[in-house]
């Protein structure tokens, strides 16, 4: 099977590692863009712990991320500081409810896809 990373036209502002903050809420790193291919659709998957989640986004993505963390599509440039510092505040912003990582036959190149 051969990924087609060339499909990875669109780009996605991503929130990795959501820490609790302490007060019910969470801490994310600095926000960084990736490259994605964003599919809205409403789907039912199951989550890690096999419970039936409704997804309303799949993007396959170029790098590994965290279940947890948050994609938005769009670019650094359309946020606000305080957005950038705080994801819940992005309107369009979806936390990553699954991760899934399959390797090539060889094992060298992943395809990457999230849930949201």
């Amino acid at each position: 099977m051969k990924f087609p990373e060339r499909n990875l036209n669109q780009t996605a502002v991503y929130w990795a590692s959501p820490q609790p903050d302490g007060y019910g809420g969470y801490t994310y790193d600095d926000p960084i863009e990736i490259s994605c291919r964003w599919v809205d659709s409403v789907k039912v998957v199951k989550d890690k712990n096999g419970e039936e989640i409704v997804c309303r986004a799949e993007v396959q993505v170029d790098r590994d991320v965290d279940e947890g963390g948050v994609l938005y599509l769009g670019s650094l440039g359309d946020l606000t500081e305080q957005q950038k510092n705080n994801p819940k505040l992005v309107d369009g912003a979806f936390e990553i409810k699954r991760f899934d990582k399959i390797p090539d036959v060889k094992g060298k190149k992943y395809f990457r896809k999230v849930y949201l």
